[in-house]
């Protein structure tokens, strides 16, 4: 599953034409359907939230672009550029919200890199360059308590248990946690055994300013979104095979 797996363990944590299952040796972006791209955006928000939350589509070329301006807060994308892979690939889709807080800072970060990305910035100018805008305070972490909602059906980014890319079904919260480390916290995830995962842990995406306690939404809760989000899952597995959740290709 944006979980945006890049976790603490290896410090590595969205209707026209379908565009075609390529793999991630074909790393050029194609546009998603933008109805089909906001239903995959605001999935990762609760039910409750999604009317009134603000969404951003991604034109490849450009960047992010406002599609609907919102009034509690709330910020939903796709996520495409995991920028801390220093790896672009074609096939990396990760639904979250941000709140409030998440949209003033943590949101800068995504929106930047595909603008960069789209301006032509190879993968490691480009992680270069978010680390840089973070040493020099250009970007800054949330001031107050918060999250990102991630409770989508599905998501295609690295994750457990061999930190390779797979589509998963993995929803769950992540609070701000700065700074923070499974040690401070002491948590011991292990990323082979899925029930060391079930309480909160630490996953640190890229540097110590974006961590996040990571915590996985319940088995019967998990089971009610599958089911409520069946349709959204079938049309994404139409629009593109790397989007089933039976596609396990790395």
């Amino acid at each position: 599953m944006k979980i945006r797996w890049a976790a603490t363990l290896i410090t590595v944590s969205l209707m026209g034409m379908a565009a075609t299952p390529g793999q991630a040796s074909d790393t050029a972006l194609e546009p998603m359907p933008a109805k089909l791209e906001t239903r995959f955006a605001l999935s990762a928000a609760p039910p409750a939230l999604r009317a009134q939350a603000t969404v951003y589509l991604l034109d490849p070329g450009k960047g992010y672009q406002l599609a609907r301006k919102g009034t509690n807060g709330v910020t939903c994308i796709v996520e495409r550029t995991a920028w801390e892979l220093a790896d672009f690939r074609n096939d990396i889709y990760i639904p979250l919200c941000y709140d409030a807080a998440g949209t003033k800072t943590y949101l800068q970060f995504i929106m930047d890199a595909a603008s960069l990305r789209a301006q032509g910035l190879n993968a490691a100018a480009l992680k270069s360059e978010i680390e840089k805008r973070y040493r020099d305070k250009t970007y800054a972490v949330p001031e107050k308590p918060g999250l990102s909602y991630m409770v989508s059906p599905i998501m295609r980014t690295v994750g457990p248990p061999d930190m390779k890319v797979h589509s998963m079904a993995m929803p769950h919260l992540m609070f701000y946690a700065p700074f923070i480390t499974n040690e401070d916290i002491g948590a011991a995830p292990d990323l082979s055994v899925h029930a060391s995962l079930l309480y909160p842990f630490i996953d640190r995406q890229g540097n110590a300013e974006q961590s996040y306690m990571i915590q996985l939404i319940g088995e019967a809760e998990k089971a009610k979104i599958l089911a409520e989000e069946k349709e959204l899952l079938d049309e994404l597995c139409v629009y593109r095979d790397v989007l089933c959740l039976a596609h396990q290709d790395h």
